[in-house]
């Protein structure tokens, strides 16, 4: 969970026009460590408690400051405390305000913090880097921050943070700014077969130079297979923007100068396929950073569902096989029921039990088709009675229905009617015969 904190200069940015809250995340720093995981090839990871602070982090008109507290750092500094500081603005974060109003919206927050070393950059050098993995749940806004120490005015001698060995401020934080940022607004998108999908991704970048490569690699995993979809590097020149883009994939792009002007990444996607869904991974690096953001796409097709009969009408006792087809759908999970209700019932009555269900068929485009069956009685479905096929599907909240009534017999007809009608056709053969032979 969070919290919505206000700084001391939140009044004053009230004066001027500017509306700064501070946002406090309960994080988890993860390090590598030792033990039985290290021994068998994998790797253990130690998670301790962190705090990470967004100093006068944008929020909007309708915040008010009844709503939020000031954030007060620990009134005695210890070298135990383990605060990272950001301060902001120092590179902007879009949709930043959707974390001062997840609380509201009654959403959690996924903060995690680990080391990170700049391409190039020795290890041990000074200033340090972080990554921070900032997650709204529910789909929504996903950061991946690249964090850099700065100096601030330390007690002398200096408190060093006892986990990092590095210098605290006086009031006992780590001081950081954002310089690196890939980030997506829509981290999970759901889209039909054949239609088109956009991969929103995005980065800023503290002091990016003119020229400058960006490299931009968007990547599907699914099921423990992966490819690669697109690879772009591009750069900006005095007039023009230069690029090289590799495509894996058909109807597949992403726009350079969207790219290195707006730190725009999203990918475009048509016609979809069942092949299409899986994990994306965009990967972006410049200059001595580069990090990435995850986006699932989730491919659907709702069901099409009949019955295998138009009319059904008893003419005797015997039973009859009624079928329900569900039809090119995806994913594969879909339920069926049956319901009957005859003119003398107040509400439906379920025959689920009762009926049989074929195995799922898998069709070439990945799409798959199941087959439900209920055997009708007259006993148990008089004429007039309503008969209902409901299936449900995660494409839809509301089940798809299709229904049937059955049908009242065809009177049969008398004795003496069939007798009368053969008496006639025997005469009518008989003057027909006759005027032959004359």
């Amino acid at each position: 969970m969070f919290k919505i904190l206000v700084t001391s200069t939140y009044i004053l940015s009230l004066i001027y026009g500017l509306h700064g809250a501070d946002v406090v995340l309960s994080c988890s720093l993860i390090e590598e460590g030792g033990g039985m995981g290290g021994m068998m090839g994998g790797a253990m990871f130690q998670r301790t408690p962190s705090t990470l602070v967004f100093r006068d982090l944008v929020g909007n008109d309708g915040l008010s400051p009844e709503l939020v507290t000031p954030y007060n750092p620990p009134e005695t500094p210890s070298a135990d405390d383990l605060i990272f500081e950001l301060m902001l603005p120092s590179i902007q974060i879009p949709d930043a305000d959707s974390l001062l109003h997840s609380d509201c919206n009654e959403q959690n927050i996924a903060c995690e913090i680990s080391r990170y070393v700049p391409r190039g950059a020795d290890p041990d050098s000074l200033p340090a880097h972080f990554i921070g993995s900032v997650q709204l749940e529910g789909a929504g806004l996903s950061l991946t921050l690249v964090l850099q120490t700065s100096s601030s005015e330390t007690a002398d001698p200096p408190l060093m943070q006892s986990k990092l060995n590095l210098a605290l401020s006086t009031t006992g934080t780590l001081l950081t700014e954002v310089v690196f940022v890939v980030f997506s607004r829509v981290p999970s998108i759901v889209a039909p077969i054949g239609g088109d999908a956009l991969l929103d991704c995005g980065f800023r970048q503290k002091d990016s130079t003119l020229g400058q490569d960006v490299a931009l690699e968007w990547r599907l995993q699914h099921r423990g297979n992966g490819r690669k979809v697109l690879d772009m590097k591009a750069r900006e020149m005095e007039a023009e923007v230069g690029s090289d883009v590799l495509v894996e994939r058909e109807d597949t792009s992403a726009e350079a100068d969207l790219l290195v002007r707006d730190g725009n990444a999203s990918l475009s996607l048509r016609r979809l396929k069942v092949s299409d869904e899986g994990t994306y991974i965009c990967t972006v690096g410049s200059g001595e950073f580069q990090t990435q953001q995850v986006v699932q796409l989730h491919i659907t097709q709702p069901p099409h569902v009949t019955l295998s009969e138009e009319k059904l009408t008893f003419q005797d006792n015997s039973p009859k096989k009624l079928g329900c087809e569900c039809q090119r759908y995806y994913p594969l999970d879909v339920t069926v029921e049956w319901l009957s209700q005859r003119p003398s019932d107040e509400e439906p009555v379920s025959f689920s039990k009762e009926s049989s269900l074929s195995s799922h068929r898998q069709h070439s485009d990945g799409t798959y088709s199941l087959s439900s069956y209920l055997t009708l009685r007259p006993d148990e479905h008089p004429p007039d009675t309503v008969v209902t096929c409901r299936v449900f599907h995660s494409t839809s909240d509301i089940p798809t229905e299709v229904t049937l009534t059955v049908g009242k017999p065809e009177p049969e007809m008398a004795f003496w009617t069939i007798a009368l009608m053969l008496v006639i056709s025997v005469v009518f053969l008989y003057q027909a015969f006759k005027g032959t032979e004359s």
